[in-house]
Order: structure tokens, then C-alpha cells, then sequence
């Protein structure tokens, strides 16, 4: 446990990711010194992800301590999901809520149809030509047991691989694209249907495979099976190779770590240094986890060859007002 200037004490939870924090209360951020902030922004570049337990955040005040990361930001219209009443810069993560809009067991559906045993492993909303910068977690209802989620550090990832390795991935391109990692078929008619929402509403993206993080300047293996449909510029049969090559880094054990969720606690990640995992071990019991989700406004990912993220399909995702509509953003986001 280290205690830091401002009486707020950080311990590491797992050897290359995650960081407990205590001493801060986030419902009075307002009568902290500026430094707690400061000192809450850096933990969280060296962990990745930070875990703040049993706060008592409204939705507002959830809405005002994610906005002390940046601007806000979510997906337009009805392809953001359901949000609390007055409260639009949230998203409701709960399967009930998924299901009243796109069916029921939605994702268990979705994690039947996994190409890979890691398919679930996506950074949040990665199909944009920016990606949001930050997400923070809050959890309302905790099951009993199970319904953990995991992090992995990308950056880790990509530090673990060979150096030929990372010559290689230096300089490729891959496709990003909602359920990527999923395999819809035209002969179900359930499939269809999410064919046709995504073809209506799709992201597409072409990122590069390693990011330069714009704040510390550490290269991460950004590359989620759950959104990745394949390598830029290959042959097919090559794609799969180096996919199944990288992708097998992703998320090894000793990159990663697991939160059990009580309620009140808070997630806040890197969104561009680490990818996560949500529970799969719930599908077949009665349990429900509710969360809240806020997004905070990310910039076009930059391969360290210079390649900058670009548009296939899509507008990139703007600052969110907080009244239901998004604001115009300037160049370069």
C-alpha cells in the first residue's frame, strides 16, 4: 500500500495491471485539492485500471467525476442503448435492459457463436475511428457469485512479444467491426437480424495494430478479437496466422486481472491501453448484474509508423452535450 501526497492510498491487485484505490470519496470530488485528480489521472496511466470500492455515486455524480477525465461521449441516437431517465451520457449494462431491445439472452446468443475462446475480449467501442479515451464502471447490483470482470494490459501484450514480432506488428493495419468475433449465419433468421442493424448502423474502422498511447508514449498491442475481422493488406489465410498468433497474446494470464463486483464499486480503465471481458459464467442461472457505463472522448489511434486510425464506415464519435444530441468536433479526434 502507498500513500500519496493527498492521503489517497493506491495498492497493486495483480503483477502487471490494476490498482485498489482508497482514502477518496467520489460523491465530494468538488472539496478535494486539485492534486487528488492529478494524483487519481496518473495511477491510473501506470495501472491501467483503478478500482475505487463501496462509493455511493448517483447518476450524477457518476456523470460529473467521468467528466473530470474529458469530454463525454457515447454512440448516437438509439444505437447508444438504454440510459437512466435525464441521464443520457449513460448506458445501462445489464442484460435484461439488452434484451427488451434486441432479444432475450442477446449475449448468451452472441458467446455461442464465438469464433475463438477469447472472442469476448473487446476494448469499447473500438469500431470507431476514435475510440473512447476512458470508461468508468459503476456497479449497482452484484450477483453472488461469478460475474467477474477482467482487464488485460495491451501494452503488456505487446511488450511480451518477440522483437521480430513486434517489427511485424508495427506496421499492420486490421479491420475493426461490431461482432467481428462472432459468427452470423444468413440461413438463421435471428442472425439476419442482427446482419441488418449491423449493415444500418455499423462502425468500420481501419486501426493500426500497435498504438502509440498519446499521454505516455507506450506502445500497446490494440488489436480485441472481439472486434478485429482481419489483418489489412494479407492474404486471408495469412490474416488468420498472425491473428491466431497475436490474439493468443491478448489476454495471457499474467497480463490480466479480475474484479469481483459489489455494489457501489467503480472501474475506471485505459480504454486504450487495455482490453476487457465480460462475465460469461451467468448465462445459465438467473443472475443479473446491473451497471452504469460513461464514456470519456477519445483520439484517432497512431500506429508507430505514423499510420493514423482511419474511417471505412461511420462518423467519428463527438462530445456529448448531456441535452441528447452530440456537439461537432475539430480535427484530428
Amino acid at each position: 500500500m502507498t500513500k500519496r501526497p493527498s492521503g489517497i492510498e493506491v495498492r497493486c491487485v495483480a503483477g502487471k495491471i490494476g490498482a485498489d484505490i482508497r482514502g477518496v470519496d467520489l460523491t465530494a470530488m468538488d472539496e478535494h485539492e486539485p492534486g487528488t485528480m492529478r494524483e487519481i489521472r496518473a495511477t491510473l496511466l501506470r495501472y491501467k485500471v483503478i478500482f475505487f470500492r463501496r462509493q455511493r455515486l448517483s447518476h450524477a455524480t457518476h456523470v460529473a467525476f467521468a467528466r473530470r477525465f474529458g469530454e463525454v461521449t457515447r454512440l448516437p441516437g438509439s444505437q447508444h442503448g438504454t440510459h437512466p431517465e435525464g441521464f443520457p451520457e449513460i448506458l445501462i449494462v445489464d442484460p435484461d435492459a439488452k434484451g427488451a431491445r434486441l432479444g432475450l439472452r442477446f449475449e448468451e446468443r452472441l458467446y455461442r457463436k464465438s469464433l475463438r475462446h477469447d472472442s469476448g475480449w473487446h476494448v469499447d467501442i473500438a469500431s470507431a475511428v476514435n475510440p473512447p479515451a476512458i470508461s468508468v464502471l459503476r456497479c449497482e447490483v452484484a450477483t453472488e457469485y461469478g460475474g467477474d470482470t477482467q482487464w488485460t494490459n495491451l501494452v503488456a501484450a505487446y511488450e511480451g512479444l518477440s522483437r521480430p514480432l513486434q517489427q511485424l506488428a508495427d506496421n499492420l493495419r486490421a479491420e475493426h467491426a461490431l461482432h467481428a468475433g462472432v459468427r452470423l449465419l444468413f440461413s438463421d433468421e435471428e442472425d439476419l437480424e442482427i446482419i441488418r442493424k449491423r449493415l444500418s448502423q455499423t462502425l468500420l474502422t481501419l486501426h493500426p495494430v500497435v498504438r502509440v498511447h498519446p499521454e505516455t508514449k507506450q506502445k500497446a498491442l490494440f488489436l480485441p478479437p472481439a472486434s478485429v475481422s482481419h489483418v489489412d493488406g494479407v492474404l486471408p489465410w495469412e490474416s488468420d496466422g498472425i491473428l491466431g498468433l497475436l490474439f493468443a497474446h491478448v489476454s495471457r494470464p499474467e497480463y490480466t486481472v479480475r474484479h469481483h463486483w459489489e455494489p457501489g464499486d467503480v472501474a475506471v480503465w485505459d480504454n486504450r491501453a487495455v482490453a476487457h471481458l465480460q462475465p460469461a459464467d451467468l448465462h445459465h442461472t438467473d443472475y443479473r448484474r446491473r451497471m452504469y457505463r460513461v464514456l470519456v472522448l477519445g483520439d484517432r489511434p497512431v500506429g508507430p509508423d505514423g499510420f493514423v486510425s482511419t474511417s471505412v464506415r461511420g462518423e467519428p464519435l463527438k462530445p456529448f452535450t448531456g441535452d441528447g444530441t452530440e456537439t461537432e468536433t475539430g480535427p484530428g479526434t
